[in-house]
Protein backbone atom coordinates (compact mmCIF):
# COMPACT_ATOMS: atom_id res chain seq x y z
CA UNK A 1 0.00 0.00 0.00
CA UNK A 2 1.16 3.50 -0.35
CA UNK A 3 1.90 6.14 2.00
CA UNK A 4 -0.59 8.27 3.66
CA UNK A 5 0.53 11.96 1.54
CA UNK A 6 -0.08 14.70 3.30
CA UNK A 7 -3.37 16.76 3.09
CA UNK A 8 -3.99 19.14 0.38
CA UNK A 9 -5.61 22.41 1.80
CA UNK A 10 -8.89 23.39 0.48
CA UNK A 11 -10.05 24.71 -3.12
CA UNK A 12 -11.18 28.15 -3.10
CA UNK A 13 -14.96 27.78 -4.17
CA UNK A 14 -16.19 29.89 -6.68
CA UNK A 15 -19.25 31.69 -6.20
CA UNK A 16 -22.09 30.39 -8.46
CA UNK A 17 -22.61 33.71 -11.04
CA UNK A 18 -26.28 35.09 -11.06
CA UNK A 19 -28.43 33.91 -13.96
CA UNK A 20 -28.82 37.20 -16.20
CA UNK A 21 -31.04 36.98 -19.07
CA UNK A 22 -29.81 39.71 -21.65
CA UNK A 23 -33.34 41.86 -23.10
CA UNK A 24 -31.53 43.61 -25.56
CA UNK A 25 -27.87 42.98 -28.14
CA UNK A 26 -26.52 45.46 -26.21
CA UNK A 27 -26.95 43.78 -22.81
CA UNK A 28 -25.64 40.48 -24.47
CA UNK A 29 -22.82 42.04 -25.93
CA UNK A 30 -22.18 43.79 -22.29
CA UNK A 31 -22.44 40.26 -20.26
CA UNK A 32 -20.00 38.48 -23.63
CA UNK A 33 -17.16 41.29 -22.82
CA UNK A 34 -17.09 41.25 -18.58
CA UNK A 35 -16.78 37.00 -19.06
CA UNK A 36 -13.66 37.74 -21.65
CA UNK A 37 -12.78 40.36 -18.92
CA UNK A 38 -12.47 38.06 -16.01
CA UNK A 39 -9.83 36.04 -16.91
CA UNK A 40 -7.74 38.83 -19.94
CA UNK A 41 -4.80 36.08 -19.96
CA UNK A 42 -6.74 33.13 -21.63
CA UNK A 43 -6.84 33.02 -25.90
CA UNK A 44 -9.91 34.36 -27.51
CA UNK A 45 -11.01 32.09 -30.34
CA UNK A 46 -11.49 34.12 -33.39
CA UNK A 47 -14.19 32.52 -35.71
CA UNK A 48 -12.22 32.12 -39.07
CA UNK A 49 -14.03 33.78 -42.36
CA UNK A 50 -16.36 31.38 -43.80
CA UNK A 51 -15.61 30.77 -47.59
CA UNK A 52 -18.52 31.97 -50.07
CA UNK A 53 -20.86 29.38 -50.97
CA UNK A 54 -20.12 27.66 -54.92
CA UNK A 55 -22.28 25.33 -56.57
CA UNK A 56 -21.28 22.08 -57.59
CA UNK A 57 -18.99 22.00 -60.84
CA UNK A 58 -21.36 20.59 -63.21
CA UNK A 59 -20.92 17.34 -64.47
CA UNK A 60 -18.35 15.98 -67.00
CA UNK A 61 -19.95 13.01 -68.55
CA UNK A 62 -24.19 12.23 -68.04
CA UNK A 63 -24.91 9.10 -68.19
CA UNK A 64 -28.41 9.59 -68.24
CA UNK A 65 -29.80 12.38 -70.45
CA UNK A 66 -33.59 12.72 -69.82
CA UNK A 67 -36.28 15.22 -70.33
CA UNK A 68 -39.32 16.25 -69.73
CA UNK A 69 -41.04 15.27 -72.78
CA UNK A 70 -43.26 12.36 -73.80
CA UNK A 71 -41.30 9.21 -73.19
CA UNK A 72 -40.29 9.84 -69.57
CA UNK A 73 -41.74 8.76 -66.84
CA UNK A 74 -43.45 10.38 -63.89
CA UNK A 75 -40.77 10.07 -61.45
CA UNK A 76 -38.27 11.40 -64.12
CA UNK A 77 -39.81 14.89 -64.27
CA UNK A 78 -38.14 15.45 -60.33
CA UNK A 79 -34.83 14.39 -61.39
CA UNK A 80 -35.40 16.52 -64.61
CA UNK A 81 -36.08 19.77 -62.49
CA UNK A 82 -34.09 18.80 -60.00
CA UNK A 83 -31.05 18.71 -62.48
CA UNK A 84 -32.40 22.33 -63.92
CA UNK A 85 -33.02 24.29 -60.90
CA UNK A 86 -29.14 23.35 -60.17
CA UNK A 87 -28.08 24.27 -63.64
CA UNK A 88 -29.84 27.75 -63.39
CA UNK A 89 -28.55 28.46 -59.88
CA UNK A 90 -24.65 27.62 -61.15
CA UNK A 91 -25.73 30.05 -64.06
CA UNK A 92 -27.37 32.75 -61.33
CA UNK A 93 -24.01 32.32 -59.55
CA UNK A 94 -21.68 32.80 -62.54
CA UNK A 95 -23.45 35.53 -63.47
CA UNK A 96 -22.93 37.20 -60.06
CA UNK A 97 -19.06 36.75 -59.96
CA UNK A 98 -18.87 38.39 -63.59
CA UNK A 99 -20.59 41.60 -62.14
CA UNK A 100 -19.09 41.32 -59.20
CA UNK A 101 -15.46 41.17 -61.15
CA UNK A 102 -16.78 44.02 -63.59
CA UNK A 103 -17.03 46.00 -60.20
CA UNK A 104 -13.94 46.01 -59.06
CA UNK A 105 -12.22 46.45 -62.17
CA UNK A 106 -13.69 49.41 -62.49
CA UNK A 107 -13.19 50.28 -58.76
CA UNK A 108 -9.87 49.78 -59.68
CA UNK A 109 -9.95 51.87 -63.02
CA UNK A 110 -11.34 55.17 -60.69
CA UNK A 111 -8.67 54.50 -58.26
CA UNK A 112 -6.42 54.98 -60.74
CA UNK A 113 -7.59 57.48 -62.58
CA UNK A 114 -7.81 59.36 -59.24
CA UNK A 115 -4.43 58.62 -58.21
CA UNK A 116 -3.19 60.39 -61.65
CA UNK A 117 -5.57 63.66 -60.65
CA UNK A 118 -3.29 63.85 -57.66
CA UNK A 119 0.22 63.61 -59.14
CA UNK A 120 -0.53 66.18 -61.71
CA UNK A 121 -2.00 68.87 -58.86
CA UNK A 122 0.81 67.71 -57.06
CA UNK A 123 3.56 68.02 -59.75
CA UNK A 124 1.52 71.19 -60.97
CA UNK A 125 1.80 72.96 -57.46
CA UNK A 126 5.29 71.70 -57.27
CA UNK A 127 6.59 73.52 -60.61
CA UNK A 128 4.72 76.89 -59.31
CA UNK A 129 6.63 76.27 -55.45
CA UNK A 130 10.02 75.86 -57.27
CA UNK A 131 9.12 79.16 -59.92
CA UNK A 132 8.40 80.95 -56.84
CA UNK A 133 11.91 79.80 -54.89
CA UNK A 134 13.86 80.24 -58.30
CA UNK A 135 12.27 84.33 -58.81
CA UNK A 136 12.88 84.88 -54.75
CA UNK A 137 16.81 83.38 -55.52
CA UNK A 138 16.82 85.64 -58.72
CA UNK A 139 15.84 88.95 -56.67
CA UNK A 140 17.85 88.06 -53.74
CA UNK A 141 21.40 88.11 -56.13
CA UNK A 142 20.26 91.39 -58.21
CA UNK A 143 20.13 92.49 -54.77
CA UNK A 144 23.60 91.82 -53.79
CA UNK A 145 24.62 92.71 -57.54
CA UNK A 146 23.30 96.31 -56.84
CA UNK A 147 24.86 96.79 -53.26
CA UNK A 148 28.36 95.42 -55.40
CA UNK A 149 27.64 98.02 -57.66
CA UNK A 150 27.01 101.11 -55.74
CA UNK A 151 30.12 100.25 -53.59
CA UNK A 152 32.05 100.05 -56.96
CA UNK A 153 31.14 103.47 -59.14
CA UNK A 154 34.00 102.77 -61.38
CA UNK A 155 32.30 99.87 -63.70
CA UNK A 156 30.83 100.66 -66.96
CA UNK A 157 27.92 102.01 -67.18
CA UNK A 158 27.44 99.81 -70.51
CA UNK A 159 27.95 96.77 -68.84
CA UNK A 160 25.51 97.34 -66.20
CA UNK A 161 22.87 99.04 -68.51
CA UNK A 162 22.61 95.72 -70.63
CA UNK A 163 22.32 93.47 -67.51
CA UNK A 164 19.71 95.35 -66.88
CA UNK A 165 17.73 94.72 -69.93
CA UNK A 166 18.51 91.38 -69.51
CA UNK A 167 17.11 91.35 -65.78
CA UNK A 168 13.40 93.62 -66.94
CA UNK A 169 12.70 91.19 -70.00
CA UNK A 170 13.20 88.50 -67.28
CA UNK A 171 10.61 90.36 -65.02
CA UNK A 172 8.21 90.91 -67.81
CA UNK A 173 8.30 87.69 -68.78
CA UNK A 174 8.18 85.78 -65.22
CA UNK A 175 4.67 89.10 -64.41
CA UNK A 176 2.98 87.54 -67.59
CA UNK A 177 3.41 84.05 -66.12
CA UNK A 178 2.05 85.60 -62.93
CA UNK A 179 -1.04 86.44 -64.55
CA UNK A 180 -1.79 82.96 -65.83
CA UNK A 181 -2.09 81.43 -62.00
CA UNK A 182 -5.38 79.48 -62.11
CA UNK A 183 -7.34 80.53 -59.11
CA UNK A 184 -8.28 77.95 -56.08
CA UNK A 185 -11.50 75.73 -56.95
CA UNK A 186 -13.23 74.21 -53.66
CA UNK A 187 -14.74 70.94 -54.54
CA UNK A 188 -12.16 69.48 -56.39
Amino acid sequence: MAAPSAPRPPRPRKEPQPLVIPRSAAEEQRLRLERLMRNPEKTVPIPEKLNEWAPRPPPEFVRDVMGSSAGAGSGEFHVYRHLRRREYQRQDFMDAMAEKQRLDEEFQKKLERNKMIAEEQTAKRRRKRQKLKEKKLQAKKNKLEQKKQEKEPGQSQEQGSSEDDEEDSKEEEEKEDDAEEPSFVMGR
